[in-house]
């Protein structure tokens, strides 16, 4: 949601007047002048400039860190020591140094400063917060895989001056540690893969104390940012003083990097230095409210996960570093090709990333792969896999700011219904409210709110309701009242409860770092508190960057306090996803023994915030670039860990025209969140509103989202037992095709063979599909062939047909019935969809449960592997039986399979009329019709299998 200053009447009155101006002009542009570059940003700076120096001085440059080879220990997978940094004026400084190697193939990495561990600095302001560097982000985003290795080992070949351990499945891992210059590399099979302080560019700044001085004087070092520093009106008081932390990571071999979300840029990270065609910034990670955010750009957006993965043929390996504070991180491409004009000679890419912190601790996790798939099981045992939300969740939403009433919502409701387009989420924005005041609802416009859930529920609708993290600043508001009664806001530099400005006017955070705020926050969402919400009723956490309207950089002072006494600067990424898990623990329980999966959307976020929220990439623009952008957001998002992520149908801002708007349906029925929103003064653009043949184009592309969703459903019960995308990028699927590693514009659903490739760009009727396999592919709809490897194939896209194609192989579950829900389609039979590869068989698997409750925990639930060997296709379990296993058998005793398409069959079919079908548990096999359709022009023959009838939960054989 875009932000607004409510003060009068008369300023809402400009307001609108301005931004009518605005919606006029053909396009909006971002405010840089109200966030910091890297040369804004004291730090960033100094930490670049350190670079440059390093740089400008060559072979001669040498990091001043040295690991004190008396202090090494290695003990149960782990080894300690000591850096000693050592100052121009030849100071020491102590920094214990831990290298964990785990279980999982992982390696941890935490660098740490003596002195502020012992709490043996003096604080500034007579500053009461915690004089640590801040090491609790792991209590927020880490959940398992911290197992140290069993089998890792010393080296004892080491040569002097370096410490050797082999750690990694069958010990094939190896970190060889430099003492001095202090460097790790990390190896697998004897080959270097990540360097760290390759480049000698580890820098911890140590405390020190501020030395007034007389008159003017010469310094070595500019210290003009380190005790306080201004932007934007606010002065930072910097009561540590500076305390950045910043490390170099080489990626020696690898030309490309992917990751590092949330930025509006391609998949492929460009390099932040060295000429046309580069950023000038870094990527920047701050979470924060970016009003009209630009594209291709490092600029940093809503949310935020330091998660890095290096890919070259073959081989992929990732960073993750954990650090909640302010960050950036330059990208440079080096060559390493000695001769070019050499015959034979093979140029080698190295990708040097540098990372920067404001502070906090080094703490950095490296994973060795070596495929993209290992690399996101082996995070996603760390951070945790994305949550299986309810299944209403997966299907279409339909939002804008704001529905005005309840008949308002409740007309729309009836009008998707008349105009037989399914969708299953309506959603309210900040103005439900009474006087912005969350938990509440606007007496006039939402006079019955029960009711209006009531009509939802007939057809097994969700209502999804704002509610941000600023509370309205107001006496005679309960929730304002029991915010400062209980201590539960964030606090201001001098320990007094923060005020800022946001939706309500003055408003106070709830700081959920606190742990005394859960209850609380679980008690508001209660029935009983939050009158008039029904179990039907979900929530969006917005603003939790968090937005300050008046704050630096839209957001709050660094300087503010939370829970613990640290700063907000060392915990600011993180602050979205401590409310998130607020929230989804008070979706658990909101009546006593009533237990549902939540469902929560947050535009704020960090790694871990997967396991509670879907999210979205913000307030972007109806227009053609942003439709395009979606694309590469939504796959970065994803291989980082975050595949629950979608982004604002229709743009967010001004008006798309019909082919516009047409196609982002088209393209946003392949994002894992699938929501429409807009702007409060955009016009009204409900699907039934749009005059043919667009209504019906856009009506088609919702119903493909609900005939797949047993295959979306499959997907996202999948990641989460293994972290991977849900929708993935080329690169993920064809990790040995480098033609396709940089493409961005095309996905692949799950395992399910589907591969899309939405139009986004105007007046466009034919696209480009690249194949990487020599697999025959074939369209989803017509069943035309596509085939050969290393290619692009030209696909015909009208304006009514989305370019989608199934590689052979695959066994694709759908339900072929429209409702106007998902959850009308719980009893539904099932179409299963076959392409043969070349080998003449096919793979595919289905899984489904209630959808709504955890009952899948204890067995509830179907999980079935569909195979086609010889001429047999087979339904086998793969499910574990628990203690509700049986009950829910029973209760899909009458979902069966209705049809079987065969894409491509063999032409001894074409003489065949029946097929034998064998149940399990049947007395005697039976038979069912089989037809045979033969086409030209290019197009597949198809054979369909009619009325089967086996039991979906059941295991059988079709016999061609």
């Amino acid at each position: 949601m875009a932000r607004s200053r409510p003060v009068s009447s008369w300023t809402l009155f400009l307001s609108l007047v301005v931004l009518i101006g605005c919606i006029i002009v053909p396009g909006l542009t971002v405010k840089h002048e109200n966030f910091k570059t890297c040369a804004q940003s004291g730090f960033c700076k100094r930490n670049r400039a350190l670079a440059d120096d390093a740089s400008a001085q060559g072979a001669s440059w040498s990091s001043p860190y040295e690991l004190d080879p008396s202090s090494v220990l290695f003990k149960d997978g782990q080894l300690t020591g000591i850096l000693i940094k050592t100052t121009t004026n030849n100071e020491k400084f102590r920094l214990p140094v831990i290298l964990s190697l785990l279980e999982s193939g992982a390696a941890r990495l935490v660098v740490d400063e003596e002195k502020r561990m012992k709490g043996e600095i003096e604080l500034r302001h007579n500053s009461k917060i915690n004089k640590k560097r801040y090491d609790e982000s792991e209590q927020w985003v880490l959940v398992g895989g911290l197992e140290a290795s069993k089998s890792a080992a010393l080296n004892a070949d080491a040569e002097a001056g370096f410490t050797k351990v082999q750690y990694g499945p069958d010990n094939k891992f190896q970190a060889v540690i430099r003492h001095a210059p202090f460097e790790i590399e990390f190896q697998r099979d004897g080959e270097t893969h990540v360097q760290l302080n390759h480049q000698g560019l580890l820098n911890m700044e140590h405390w020190r104390p501020k030395v007034e001085k007389e008159g003017e004087s010469e310094s070595a070092e500019d210290e003009s940012t380190w005790w306080e520093e201004s932007f934007g009106g606010n002065t930072d008081s910097k009561p540590r003083g500076p305390e950045s932390v910043a490390l170099d990571v080489t990626f020696p071999g690898y030309n490309h990097v992917f990751g590092i979300p949330e930025h509006a840029d391609s998949l492929s990270l460009r390099e932040t230095r060295g000429g046309p065609g580069n950023h000038e910034n870094p990527y920047r990670m701050y979470n924060s409210d970016v009003f009209e955010y630009e594209l291709n750009s490092p600029m940093t957006l809503y949310g935020a996960i330091p998660f890095m993965q290096a890919h070259r043929k073959n081989s992929t390996v990732g960073v993750f570093w954990l650090n909640a504070a302010e960050t950036w991180v330059d990208i440079v491409k080096k060559s390493t090709s000695s001769n070019p004009l050499s015959l034979g000679s093979k140029s080698k890419t190295d990708t040097q990333t540098h990372w920067i912190s404001e502070s906090g601790q080094i703490d950095l996790f490296i994973f060795l792969g070596p495929t993209p798939q290992e690399i996101s099981k082996t995070y996603g045992q760390l951070t945790g896999y994305t949550q299986l939300p309810q299944h209403f969740a997966i299907a279409y939403h339909q939002c804008r700011w704001n529905y005005i009433t309840d008949e308002d919502v409740k007309d729309v409701d009836s009008k998707f219904d008349k105009h037989q387009i399914p969708y299953d989420v309506i959603w309210l924005d900040v103005d439900y409210t009474d006087d912005r005041k969350y938990f509440t609802w606007e007496p006039l416009s939402f006079p019955n709110p029960k009711g209006m859930q009531e009509q939802l529920a007939d057809s097994e609708r969700k209502l999804v309701v704002l509610i941000d993290p600023h509370i309205k600043n107001k006496n005679d508001y309960f929730v304002s009242q029991e915010l400062k009664s209980k201590g539960l806001a964030v606090l201001n530099k001098d320990g007094e409860i923060y005020d800022g400005w946001c939706w309500p006017g003055s408003s106070n955070w709830v700081d959920c770092f606190n742990p005394a705020a859960i209850p609380w926050w679980k008690s508001l969402h209660k029935y009983d508190k939050f009158q008039g919400s029904l179990s039907n009723l979900f929530i969006w956490n917005d603003m939790s960057e968090p937005s300050v309207f008046n704050g630096p950089e839209t957001t709050m002072p660094k300087d503010n306090i939370h829970y613990g006494d640290w700063e907000h600067r060392d915990v600011h990424n993180v602050n979205g996803l401590t409310l998130v898990n607020a929230t989804y623990q008070a979706l658990l329980e909101r009546k006593k023994g009533e237990i549902r999966r939540p469902f929560i959307l947050t535009r704020s976020y960090y790694a871990g915030a997967q396991r509670y929220a879907a999210m979205w990439t913000g307030d972007n623009q109806a227009t053609w670039d942003h439709l395009a952008m979606s694309l590469p957001m939504v796959l970065t998002n994803g291989i980082a860990g975050y595949p629950f992520a979608g982004a604002d149908v229709g743009g967010f801002f001004h008006n798309p025209d019909k082919e516009l708007l047409s196609r982002w349906y088209q393209a946003g029925i392949w994002y894992p969140f699938f929501r429409a929103h807009a702007h409060i003064d955009t016009r009204r653009r409900e699907p039934y509103l749009i005059s043919e043949p667009h209504r019906t184009i856009i009506s088609q592309a919702v119903r493909l989202r609900y005939q797949l969703l047993p295959a979306w459903y499959t997907a996202f019960h999948e990641a989460s037992l293994n972290g991977m995308p849900i929708v993935r990028p080329q690169y993920y699927m064809f990790p040995e095709d480098e033609q396709g590693f940089a493409i961005d514009d095309q996905l692949y659903l799950g395992n399910t063979g589907l591969l899309a490739k939405p139009v986004v760009t105007e007046n466009t009727f034919t696209t480009d599909i690249y194949i990487s396999d020599d697999e025959k592919y074939y369209d989803y709809f017509d069943f035309t062939v596509y085939q050969g490897a290393g290619k692009r194939h030209t696909v015909p896209a009208p304006e009514d047909k989305i370019p989608l194609l199934i590689q052979g192989g695959h066994i694709v579950p759908r339900r072929d019935r429209p409702r106007r829900s998902s959850a009308l389609m719980r009893w539904d039979p099932y179409t299963l969809i076959l392409t043969l590869n070349k080998n003449g068989e096919a793979d595919g698997t289905l899984y489904f449960d209630d959808g709504e409750t955890f009952d899948y925990e204890r067995g509830a639930y179907i999980h079935r592997q569909f195979r086609f060997r010889g001429s047999t296709l087979s339904s086998e379990d793969l499910g574990t039986k628990g203690p509700k296993t049986a009950e829910y058998l029973k209760t899909t005793a009458g979902v069966t399979v209705e049809r079987v398409i065969v894409i491509d069959p063999p032409k001894s079919w074409k003489d065949k009329s029946t097929v034998t079908v064998i149940e399990d548990g049947a007395k005697t096999a039976s038979t069912a019709s089989l037809d045979y359709f033969e086409q030209n022009d290019g197009k597949a023959d198809y054979a369909v299998v009619k009325s089967p009838n086996v039991g979906i939960g059941k295991s059988w054989q079709i016999e061609f």
